[in-house]
């Protein structure tokens, strides 16, 4: 059987990388050198200066392209530096349609940076096409999609976003963080470039700050390369080596946290204190048959709206279990309040014209017992369930 045969969760380990070449390492080196020496003046060798290319990131970037199914990927210091990077493809005068509930460091950069360079923007709900297909314009030069959504998991149909961008010669990039190569392959859906905060589930501990991104057309892959050069913001040593390791348990960490998730969601969609759950693994999400349909798994992510902003101050002060934080996709369950974190870059009025509310609440599942879990989430509720019972005997006094 060949190595391209493997199971997904085979490759992880199985692959070219598996074990060094000069000492039999099974573990890939790290290789610290910032320069290279040159054996001849006319022909350098593979590698010249570390931000051009290290063996070392270069492990990580050939990993990645086999596992999202791309010809060539690329290592960024951060996963704003992989998604900046990917919008320098862009010039003056073009236009770019994005998600309408993206993440908030996306819409700083998009607002604040690309404006200044007179790159266009326009936020649409990817969830309707036909909104989509209206909001196009003759300089549209590429679709920027993220699927599941931050924070509301909203499912864009990848399919269809990539052949509009096709008949209109426009690039289509998709953000995978939330599920990642082992639950989705947009790649093969249809999308030019697939990008990654490898902070989150692909390295997975919430030790290293990293960016990924994986195209397939041979030709892009040369520009991009040019402009991860060009622009700098590449991988360390020490950071592609530790996503490298966290991704050899990628399989069995989602796994058991996206099992634990639909059991989560669950308990919380039938809780009355509770007003709204968010994650397409629920069969009453509005893109449940897409989400089946385009991927393997809804993910480790969801979120979910109480009553307002001071029972979400309740609930938080009241879980024990959850890292209350920034960031997600992590052995550790993390609990985020979007509209103060991931979001705060987002104007209030706007944040609530997209339905991220200050009662939302977001929730990255671990790998703790879900039933611990959902116990330390009761005991919350009963708290706030008391907290409003008090309020309201005040207010008939």
């Amino acid at each position: 059987m060949e190595k391209e045969d493997y199971c997904f969760e085979t490759r992880l380990l199985h692959n070219r990388h598996k074990i060094d070449a000069v000492t039999g390492a099974v573990s890939v080196p790290i290789q610290h050198a910032s320069t290279f020496h040159q054996f001849d003046i006319d022909r350098f060798g593979k590698y010249d200066y570390a931000r051009s290319l290290n063996p070392t990131r270069e492990a990580l970037e050939d990993v990645i392209a086999d596992l999202e199914g791309g010809t060539r990927g690329f290592a960024f210091s951060s996963g704003m530096a992989a998604i900046s990077t990917a919008f320098l493809l862009l010039s003056s005068g073009d236009h770019v349609i994005i998600s309408a509930d993206v993440y908030g460091g996306t819409y700083r950069m998009v607002t604040e940076v690309l404006t200044r360079f007179g790159i266009e923007h326009t936020f649409v709900d990817m969830t309707d096409l036909n909104d989509v297909k209206k909001k196009i314009k003759p300089n549209t030069k590429a679709f920027y999609v993220e699927t599941p959504s931050n924070p509301l998991l909203k499912v864009t149909d990848i399919r269809a976003i990539g052949a509009l961008a096709m008949e209109h010669q426009a690039l289509t990039f998709v953000d995978n963080t939330f599920l990642t190569p082992a639950l989705q392959k947009p790649l093969a859906l249809g999308a030019d470039i697939v990008l990654h905060s490898a902070t989150k589930f692909l390295s997975g501990h919430s030790d290293v700050i990293a960016g990924l991104a994986v195209v397939k057309d041979e030709n892009l892959a040369k520009r991009l390369a040019f402009l991860q050069n060009s622009f700098g913001a590449v991988l360390g040593v020490q950071d592609a080596w530790l996503v490298l390791r966290g991704l050899k348990t990628l399989h069995v960490r989602l796994e058991h946290s996206q099992k634990s998730a639909l059991r989560i969601a669950s308990f919380l969609q039938a809780h009355p204190l509770v007003e709204n759950v968010y994650y397409p693994g629920l069969e009453n999400h509005p893109q449940y048959d897409l989400q089946q349909a385009q991927a393997f798994g809804a993910g480790a992510v969801l979120s979910f709206e109480l009553a307002d902003e001071a029972a979400v101050r309740s609930f938080v002060s009241g879980v024990n279990i959850p890292v209350f934080a920034v960031s997600l996709g992590a052995v550790e369950s993390i609990l985020s309040y979007p509209a103060k974190m991931s979001h705060a870059a987002i104007p209030q009025i706007e944040r609530e014209k997209l339905g991220i509310k200050n009662s939302l609440l977001r929730l990255s599942v671990g790998l703790e017992n879900p039933d611990d879990l959902i116990n330390d989430f009761s005991q919350a509720f009963e708290v706030l369930s008391q907290n409003q019972l008090v309020v309201g005997r005040g207010e008939l006094r």
